[in-house]
């Protein structure tokens, strides 16, 4: 075979390639969402002679045709394979493996957003909070790049910056520091979040912190759904799926649990949810903006609102056992401008429980 027909071959080759992915792409069916990566995939722009002049149509045009790409799972698993393999990348899209654990770089630190988190909470605390009996806590709670990032060689916020200036920003609150109660082994290996079944000391030491005894005493219960993490398919990487444990007892069991978003009752632990995309969101249907439990066998009238992030869905049923009622509320969906429809606050203990993941990106609270 001459040169020139090796060169025709192949040209030929490349064309029928080009064509097919190009007749796959527009023949595709367009998906919307994206089950491995959680994340919603763009869909054909709007049309617009504005648009078209500016530029703006063809920038979106281009996050389309990437996020509708035929075979788009099979390139990205290829493509994150050689990246780590065959070149050598520490990272992928800046997520990164160390003994099994999937993390996010999680750089710089923002301190703007802190300060919007802090300016929240202070807002709330003086409309609501001051000058009554309530009692206000505040922990934060490291996320999984406190434990690998700095120390494997990866860009890494300075935590104990983020955990001062936080601190500073809200004296009117009683600091509880959990973090030399966790470790990297409470933490899911594909997912963000950490394992509830790891956290009986730690709520058993804010409890204390808040003057209420919380024994501990639970039966462990696994699912049986395989769980894979919101960076398993970021990551796009094929790695062992993990099993998500849950704890119960005769007092979860029997605890009622309301969902004024959705104005339904609603169980600690949604099977539906389960075994849906997201297995973690089991816990208390996953975010939602208010919801309440309450224990029918404690004793006395004591009360806590809990402002939290996703991680509190897992920990806030272990706090039931000292409180007659527990009130969760993410002002991330709840305006704090509108607490007073649905939150008395007297004679309550207040805890902000808040990952460093959204403290640092303060701007989505409302």
């Amino acid at each position: 075979m001459t040169e020139k027909t090796k060169n025709i071959v192949v040209t030929c080759v490349m064309a029928v390639f080009l064509f097919g992915l190009s007749m796959g792409a527009w023949g595709k069916e367009v998906d919307d969402f994206s089950d491995s990566e959680r994340r919603k995939l763009n869909l054909f722009p709007e049309v617009s002679k504005e648009k078209v002049i500016s530029g703006e149509f063809m920038t979106e045009f281009e996050d389309y045709t990437l996020d509708q790409f035929p075979f788009r799972n099979s390139f990205r698993k290829l493509n994150s394979n050689l990246s780590f393999s065959l070149f050598g990348h520490k990272d992928y899209h800046d997520i990164y493996v160390v003994d099994g654990y999937i993390s996010k770089m999680e750089y710089p630190m923002k301190e703007e957003s802190l300060h919007r988190a802090a300016e929240r909470f202070g807002y709330i605390y003086e409309k609501y909070m001051k000058d009554t009996n309530t009692k206000a806590y505040f922990s934060i709670i490291p996320d999984k790049n406190y434990f690998l990032a700095e120390k494997n060689g990866y860009l890494s916020m300075d935590y104990e910056e983020l955990f001062q200036v936080m601190k500073e920003k809200t004296k009117f609150m009683e600091y509880i520091d959990i973090t030399k109660l966790l470790t990297i082994e409470d933490y899911y290996k594909t997912d963000t979040h950490w394992r509830q079944e790891k956290l009986i000391d730690v709520a058993g030491e804010i409890g204390r912190k808040m003057g209420v005894k919380i024994n501990g005493e639970y039966e462990v219960k696994t699912l049986e759904q395989p769980f894979y993490g919101v960076y398993y398919g970021q990551l796009a990487l094929s790695l062992p799926a993990e099993k998500i444990n849950y704890l119960t007892n005769k007092t979860l069991e029997k605890c009622k649990v309301y969902d004024f978003e959705n104005e339904r009752n609603i169980a600690i632990y949604n099977m539906e949810k389960a075994y849906g995309k997201d297995s973690y969101e089991m816990f208390l249907s996953g975010s939602l903006a208010l919801v309440t439990i309450e224990n029918p066998y404690v004793s006395g009238n004591k009360e806590l609102i809990l402002f939290r992030d996703s991680f509190g869905s897992s920990i806030a049923p272990l706090f039931i056992e000292g409180y007659k009622k527990i009130t969760l509320i993410d002002i991330r969906y709840l305006s704090p401008e509108h607490l007073e429809r649905y939150v008395k606050f007297e004679h309550q203990d207040v805890l902000f429980l808040y990952s460093t993941l959204v403290l640092n990106h303060g701007e989505t609270m409302k």
